[in-house]
Parts: C-alpha cells; structure tokens; sequence
C-alpha cells in the first residue's frame, strides 16, 4: 500500500507540475504539485524494511506499473507488449528483492 501511495503521489505532483509547465496551467498546479512531491518524500520513511536502496530500487518497478495506469488513464497512452513484457520482469525483480530469505 505504501508503494502504491508513494508512486500516486509522485506521479500525481510530477503531472501537476508538467500540466502547470508544459501545458499552460495556473501556476497553483505548480504549487500543488511541489506540496505533493514532498508527501511522496515522506511516504517512504513508513516502509518497514530500513534499507534505503532497497526500498528505493523496489519502488523503481512499482513506479512503472504506476506510470502505466497514470498514463492510460490521464493521457490515453497505449502501451504495447514490449512494455508490459518489461514492466512484468521489473515486478519479478521486486518479488526477489523484498521477499527472498535474508542471512542478515
């Protein structure tokens, strides 16, 4: 749930900020879009595990199915099966990185 809640906010303030920059929107899409970056920065300090780049590279993965879901849903983008191909083995990746047995 945190992943989910990190990668909506970062993709959601980038957005904003893209909309308030790269298409004309009031300068409040701006601000909003700071506000909501920095909750994403403050999302992450909730993940149990206390491995920076760990929970940083798992993330990475999440944030492409995110960035997928964002871009069908708010820009009508189609990805093709090369995407899902590489999005699918990125999702394996954080399966092996989050959940593999430690000797630690």
């Amino acid at each position: 749930m945190l992943f989910a809640a990190a990668g909506l906010a970062e993709i959601g303030g980038g957005w904003l900020i893209w909309q308030w920059l790269r298409v004309d929107r009031p300068w409040p899409f701006g601000l909003l879009g700071a506000a909501v970056l920095i909750g994403y920065g403050i999302i992450h300090t909730f993940q149990e595990d206390t491995s920076f780049g760990r929970i940083y590279a798992a993330y990475g993965a999440m944030f492409l199915v995110i960035a997928f879901a964002w871009g069908m849903a708010f820009d009508r983008w189609k990805p093709d099966r090369w995407d899902f191909i590489g999005a699918g083995l990125c999702l394996i990746g954080v399966c092996i990185m989050l959940f593999a047995p430690r000797s630690e």
